[in-house]
């Protein structure tokens, strides 16, 4: 019965990740509060995470913290959100990675997320709040999964 719970419980989830509460991180916007910036502010060309030397002084990417643009920088991502992987690779390292503006080089297309977060979704926050939204799915998948009681097979 627990794997049926719990397959429900991550087919809600990720199903209607879109509406789930966005994750209390800290949005860092210099001197102001991000009820004080524009539309604007919120458009996004690649986001990145700074780095920070570790134990043995090497340089490593600081998971806790996204630089989101240039008035943002989203800060206590707790390090368990990159535990929940999809394709090899952290569900968060892929909005960090897609949520930008890119040019194919042999098309010249350019994919735009600001154009996608204005035009479809109506709202230019919207990869800033995906972000935060899959943070938050990516701790609750963690919790469902890691709550399961171990298979009975012989």
């Amino acid at each position: 019965m627990a794997f049926l719970t719990s397959g429900r419980d991550l087919a809600e989830l990720h199903i209607n990740y879109e509406t789930v509460e966005p994750y209390p991180v800290t949005l860092d916007c210099g001197k102001r509060t991000i009820k004080q910036l524009k539309d604007e502010d919120f458009r996004v060309t690649q986001m990145k995470r700074p780095k920070i030397k570790n134990d043995e002084g090497k340089s490593v990417n600081d998971n806790s913290t996204v630089i989101y643009n240039h008035a943002i920088t989203v800060r206590d991502i707790p390090v368990e959100a990159y535990h929940y992987i999809v394709n090899g690779k952290a569900a968060i390292e892929w909005v960090i990675e897609r949520q930008s503006v890119k040019t194919d080089k042999k098309s010249g297309i350019t994919n735009d997320a600001n154009d996608w977060a204005i035009d479809t979704m109506n709202n230019p926050k919207y990869p800033l709040e995906l972000l935060q939204r899959l943070i938050t799915v990516s701790l609750e998948t963690n919790k469902i999964v890691n709550g399961l009681p171990p298979l009975d097979i012989d």
